[in-house]
């Protein structure tokens, strides 16, 4: 019998990835995606048409109103930042984009998940490269939630030891692509844009949108998604 796993699946282009790879491990996912207010909420169909194209065990969509305390251009009537090139996003501070506790919060139904389903495993797509200006994305935060996990719950006092796996925690964009490839994901299901329009198009300009593309070309792939903007 294959071990269960938790994947938490935004619908994105890294969360995909690593659903692909939980998979490829062996593990028989069960997905988590979250309605958390976000103004990207055409993600959740990207998450629905992923889950249906890799037949995961489950999938469930938890409702969290993150918008009560704004704080984030993601969950707040804040414009996302937008540039002409990759080049021009800086890591050196904490984008508009972070939204508070975010992934602090996602874990903590993760592990609910996981022990309700008998798993010890939870995957995340978090990337400590790109978002190295995201506080919950960095090696230290998911070593640290892991102890707190085995310490908060009962599969962790029975000495069931849980797990976090952050596969592309050290992985370029390109790397990430190219795992992707190599094992069939097809990212013209996925979203990733933070500011898509009505129609779910991504604008090509925010953080998002750039750091996908760019991993697109120094793999050597052209993107499947068609952009706002002619050419993109």
């Amino acid at each position: 019998m294959k071990r269960k796993a938790v994947v938490l699946l935004s619908g994105g282009l890294d969360s995909t990835t690593v659903l692909a790879i939980a998979k490829d491990q062996g593990f028989e996912p069960y997905a988590l995606s979250f309605r958390y207010g976000q103004r990207h909420e055409v993600e959740l169909a990207a998450a629905q048409r992923v889950v249906a194209a890799a037949g995961v065990a489950r999938h469930v969509v938890c409702d969290i109103d993150l918008r009560v305390f704004g704080g984030s251009a993601l969950t707040a009537d804040v414009d996302v930042p937008k540039h002409v090139t990759a080049d021009e996003i800086s890591g050196d501070e904490i984008p508009i984009t972070y939204v508070p506790a975010r992934n602090t919060v996602f874990l903590s139904f993760a592990l609910a998940y996981a022990e309700v389903v008998g798993s010890t495993d939870i995957f995340i797509g978090v990337n400590a490269l790109d978002y190295s200006g995201y506080p919950d994305c960095r090696p230290e935060f998911i070593a640290a939630y892991e102890q707190m996990a085995n310490l908060a719950t009962r599969a962790g006092v029975e000495g069931k030891s849980l797990k976090i796996h952050t596969p592309l925690i050290d992985l370029t964009k390109a790397q990430t692509v190219e795992i992707g490839q190599r094992l069939g994901v097809d990212y013209s299901l996925t979203s990733s844009c933070y500011d898509p329009d009505a129609e779910g198009r991504p604008c090509g300009h925010c953080d998002s949108c750039l750091l996908r593309l760019k991993g697109f070309a120094e793999a050597g792939l052209t993107d499947p998604l068609t952009y706002q903007e002619s050419g993109t």
